[in-house]
């Protein structure tokens, strides 16, 4: 039996994840800033403390890991600090943790990563350029004040920037050396609406309440939280070894609906010497 990082284990997607893999006689450790009999490191992930904390918990408990599953995010609520929170927690939340449980990751040879990421990343029109550069660049502060100028809207662009950026790093990390190299397997999930707690948090909200509803769903309805579980834990089995840096979309055809034209797409002209570098290694 493996053992499994779930961060977000209190609830929503995360919750579930653990529950599937505890059921199938994983060991679990359970990460979230709620406390409950699945959460095992109680830490908030929005602060560089939380995190390093989080981080050296789970050094302590254990010599290796077979899996990490990213699922602790935030949403676009209102709030003085939210565009912030959001930053750190859905960014900085899954690249500064895998930074330091990559040792533990590469002891297994053989461990798959799941990172949350979201079809908002592909939906959402008009997320700022820079805002996702600072995020790759680790500039929080700097990504904030990119979407200061947006008012109310500004969550909703840091939220789909975050999951952009999240994305992007992933998909860059996952086939270095170090991480497919060594067997790790990373790649990321991108759900859309889910009926979790972040959804009804939206929901509750008059503005983008209205606008989640409106959102097309082509097979008619949100998803639910167990069904991703589901496709989070074939993401850490066996089958899929030959997973790396992939971006697998669960939304209900809502990406379909919006971009069914923009994906596959060959590579274009204008970069065909930097793809002729990257192909002669």
């Amino acid at each position: 039996m493996g053992r499994y990082v779930v961060t977000g284990a209190a609830s929503g997607m995360g919750a579930a994840a653990a529950t599937r893999l505890r059921a199938s006689g994983h060991t679990v450790i359970g990460v979230d800033i709620t406390a409950c009999d699945a959460v095992d490191v109680v830490t908030d992930l929005s602060t560089e403390q939380g995190r390093d904390h989080a981080a050296r918990q789970v050094v302590l408990s254990t010599d290796h890991l077979d899996g990490v599953v990213l699922a602790a995010g935030l949403g676009p609520a209102a709030g003085r600090d939210r565009l912030r929170q959001i930053a750190e927690v859905n960014v900085s939340g899954t690249v500064d943790l895998l930074r330091h449980w990559r040792p533990l990751l590469a002891t297994s040879g053989d461990a798959k990563v799941v990172v949350l990421g979201s079809n908002s990343a592909t939906t959402v029109p008009g997320v700022p350029a820079r805002t996702v550069a600072a995020l790759l660049a680790g500039d929080t502060a700097a990504a904030v004040r990119s979407l200061r100028m947006f008012g109310p809207v500004a969550p909703t662009l840091m939220y789909a920037a975050s999951k952009i950026a999240v994305t992007r790093w992933s998909r860059r990390t996952a086939v270095l050396p170090a991480w497919a190299g060594v067997g790790i397997r990373l790649n990321v999930l991108a759900p859309g609406a889910v009926q979790t707690p972040l959804l009804e948090e939206q929901l509750a909200h008059p503005r983008q309440g209205k606008a989640v509803r409106r959102f097309p769903i082509p097979v008619g309805k949100f998803g639910d939280a167990d069904d991703v579980a589901r496709w989070v834990c074939f993401m850490l089995s066996d089958a899929a070894e030959s997973l790396c840096g992939s971006v697998i979309v669960v939304d209900g055809g809502t990406d379909a609906h919006f971009r069914a034209d923009d994906w596959p797409r060959a590579v274009s002209l204008r970069r065909l010497p930097r793809y002729l570098r990257q192909f002669r290694g």
